[in-house]
């Protein structure tokens, strides 16, 4: 059986309800150190630091994920594309390609309340 973390009231908002956190928020906005994102619910790896970049858009943003890390959904908007934590299913944000903002042309927009980080 799977073990979940206990989540904030605001946490639950995004993460099981597929909520957005308000831009320019997030306590992983503007962070840089060197280590793993990990899923805030059921602690997957998600993301790598070195595949984390500033995208200007309010968002942590990252260009790649951990392989098998992430599942990609149709939004209920039927225009954009929802990214999940492949293990619990919580709601991370969004995926975009073809802006140019990387030489990988995605840019996976996170909540940071969907997030946590363990450090190398």
């Amino acid at each position: 059986m799977m073990k979940f973390n206990k989540l904030t009231p605001e946490e639950e908002a995004v993460i099981l309800h597929k909520g957005t956190e308000l831009p320019f928020t997030g306590k992983f906005l503007n962070h840089h150190e060197n280590g793993t994102y990990i899923c805030r619910y059921c602690n997957a790896p998600l993301y790598n630091s070195e595949d984390k970049f500033e995208s200007h858009c309010g968002w942590p943003s990252f260009d790649d994920e951990i392989a098998g890390a992430i599942s990609r959904v149709p939004d209920k908007d039927g225009r954009r594309t929802e990214i999940v934590c492949a293990k619990c299913g919580g709601h991370l944000g969004h995926v975009f390609h073809g802006e140019g903002y990387t030489e990988k042309n995605t840019r996976h927009c996170v909540n940071s309340l969907s997030i946590d980080f363990l450090k190398k």
